[in-house]
């Protein structure tokens, strides 16, 4: 099985070439020769199912891998029982709509640290996803992957170690790794121009703590991005004239070279379908020779 790649969400020129509904998405992307997408319910799961459900049929019939982003204020580790049993709803409805398309995972961000020790916090983010689990379990939604996030803030949960503390609670919750997000949080101190042994230490801790399968399939997010001393500020795109990382061709040699097959879902600023084709053909390039 090959690496798959496609973008989080509607580039800009899909709107500019004419398209107004995502249900078009599946097969402009078939038409590029990408065949994964991340459908955004970043500020909330707002669509109708019937329209998920044209989604997933469009998805199915091109044959596109879809995975849903479940919405940003959900907070797993919020110090309030009542946002704490909101998030569980809106991972609820998240589940639902990635029922009807199609998606085999979402993905969840873990919550803020805020005045709390980052060991309260990980214990209420961990209670949370216990929850989530023990009252979908048994149901149509089990089958349904719950991705955890690594996160972009140092204020935020969510280091590569955390996410796989939180995943070790039980075999639906599966690492999601933003390579931007763990280059951004670390202030551009991984994931540098030629820094294969950085994307090689986040698969094998991924593999040491979780399993083969977990690393060899890895669901990710990729994107250049600008950073401040507090963390992740934007989002870039692969053609961005800066000097802001992180290094895609390096991710692509590893995942070539050590025979993975990820799933790649790029994140650039209105260039994602664009960039996840170069990404792509990269990748076709050194896997073909």
């Amino acid at each position: 099985m090959a690496a798959l790649f496609g973008p989080g969400g509607n580039s800009d020129s899909f709107a500019a070439e004419g398209h107004k509904h995502t249900y078009e998405a599946p097969k402009w992307l078939a038409e590029r020769g990408l065949f994964a997408y991340e459908y955004q319910a970043g500020n909330g799961v707002r669509g109708s199912d019937e329209v998920y459900a044209k989604i997933g049929e469009e998805a199915e019939k091109y044959g596109i891998a879809m995975s849903l982003h479940a919405p940003y204020y959900i907070s797993l580790s919020s110090p309030e029982p009542a946002k704490r049993q909101s998030s569980i709803g809106h991972i609820k409805k998240s589940l639902h709509a990635a029922r009807l398309l199609g998606a085999d995972i979402i993905v969840i961000h873990c919550g803020s640290v805020l005045k709390m020790s980052r060991e309260e916090a990980m214990r209420l983010s961990a209670e949370t996803l216990c929850q989530v689990l023990e009252e979908t379990a048994g149901s149509v939604y089990e089958g349904i992957r719950l991705g955890v996030e690594t996160m972009g803030k140092r204020g935020q949960l969510g280091t590569l170690q955390e996410v796989i503390e939180l995943c070790r609670l039980d075999a639906r919750l599966y690492p999601v790794v933003d390579f931007a997000h763990m280059y951004a949080r670390e202030l551009g101190g991984v994931f540098g121009e030629g820094d294969k042994d950085g994307y090689r230490r986040v698969f094998d801790q991924i593999a040491n703590g979780l399993g083969d399968d977990k690393a060899k399939y890895l669901h990710c997010h990729f994107s250049r991005i600008e950073y401040t001393s507090a963390g992740e500020r934007r989002h870039l795109t692969l053609a961005d004239n800066s000097s802001f990382g992180p290094d895609y061709r390096a991710l692509i040699e590893v995942i070539a070279e050590e025979g993975l097959s990820p799933r790649i879902i790029c994140e650039s600023a209105g260039t994602m379908a664009e960039d996840a084709k170069i990404m792509q053909d990269y990748y076709l390039s050194l896997v073909a020779g």
